[in-house]
């Protein structure tokens, strides 16, 4: 926005002075150097000026090519910068199950804007009939005010089933307690290095999940991350490594080595906004992702690591961040579960 509005003042500037230089016969501005700057945002702040003062009316190069511009801009905003809602899918099949279960995946919320009451967000699960959401941090965001986070965990709650864990962002508002506590309170299963059996029809599954690192960063009730690993990894040894379909959940992909000894079979992640400037193609992976840097290897889609499976989402993140997504558009991910 702060750029927009130097591009378009020096829009206006360029016009008027131009347009004062040519009543006087004076030294002019380049014709190309007006398309230059209309190219470069200050289009319409330009035709506008034009059209104020009367200058260049009568040139086709600029009364055509102007809105032509601008034609182009908003089409490039519209496809480059598009931040509507997507959904992403992905099948797993496995043995360990006899029928079919549906689990969405909804991080990096930073309790952003879908609509009134978080309709939009709410409709696009209720389209997919998911049986249970996996919530993998940020959920809230350690500036923006709860109120839209909590509106959409009151919808979601009251039919599905859901799991969470902390991302660093709710650790960064040091109110991680307070706002697990709201998630309680709405009945959502809030887990900090333990497990949960979440049966639906007659199929049981195993969800798993660990506090984002943060935890020992920042003052909390909750345990240090490495001693929530490891009861995760004793509680493997104690009920069978292998022999109920392991979903585990944690907000850093990068930590996925970590979790490989625990042998889940699907690991669930966000964290890293799809990498945020994408390029289809050529940069899936995003330019830059936290705890990843520059060009980073884990920010959507699957990943493969032997029997496990690592499945990133781009997140929900918008306004949140002042950085805008390119050609990464917002995400709930949906995986299937199947024999």
């Amino acid at each position: 926005m702060i750029y927009l509005a130097l591009i378009s003042l020096l829009a206006v500037i360029l016009t008027i002075c131009d347009k004062n230089a040519a009543r006087k016969n004076a030294w002019r501005i380049k014709e190309r150097t007006l398309l230059v700057v209309s190219a470069l945002g200050g289009s319409a702040a330009m035709l506008l000026t034009m059209l104020a003062v009367r200058h260049k009316t009568r040139r086709a190069k600029f009364m055509v090519g102007i809105p032509l511009i601008i034609l182009i801009q908003v089409a490039i905003i519209m496809f480059v910068f598009n931040s509507s809602l997507s959904v992403s899918h992905y099948s797993v099949e496995t043995d360990k199950i006899n029928g079919e279960l549906k689990l969405a995946l909804i991080t990096d919320l930073h309790s952003c804007d879908y609509g009134s009451g978080q309709r939009k967000l709410l409709d696009a699960i209720d389209a997919e009939r998911p049986d249970a959401i996996m919530l993998c941090g940020d959920i809230f965001d350690d500036i923006l005010p709860p109120n839209n986070t909590i509106e959409f965990i009151d919808g979601v709650s009251a039919d599905y089933p859901c799991y969470y864990v902390s991302g660093n962002h709710e650790f960064r508002s040091e109110k991680a307690d307070e706002l697990k506590d709201i998630l309680r309170s709405y009945n959502v299963k809030v887990l900090e290095g333990a497990s949960e059996i979440m049966e639906v029809r007659g199929e049981k599954i195993r969800i798993s999940g660990v506090d984002d690192p943060d935890t020992d960063k920042y003052a909390s009730s909750t345990a240090p991350y490495a001693e929530q690993i490891k009861r995760l990894s004793a509680e493997a040894e104690t009920e069978g490594e292998g022999e109920m379909f392991t979903v585990l959940l944690s907000h850093h992909p990068e930590r996925i080595a970590e979790f490989l000894p625990l042998a889940p079979d699907v690991v669930l992640s966000g964290h890293a906004h799809g990498g945020q400037w994408r390029l289809p193609g050529i940069l899936e992976n995003g330019l830059y992702a936290p705890n990843q840097g520059l060009f980073p290897k884990y920010t959507n889609g699957e990943y493969f690591f032997g029997s496990t499976r690592l499945i990133v989402s781009r997140g929900l993140a918008r306004e949140s961040t002042a950085i805008p997504r390119i050609f990464n558009r917002p995400e709930i991910v949906i995986i299937t579960l199947s024999k």
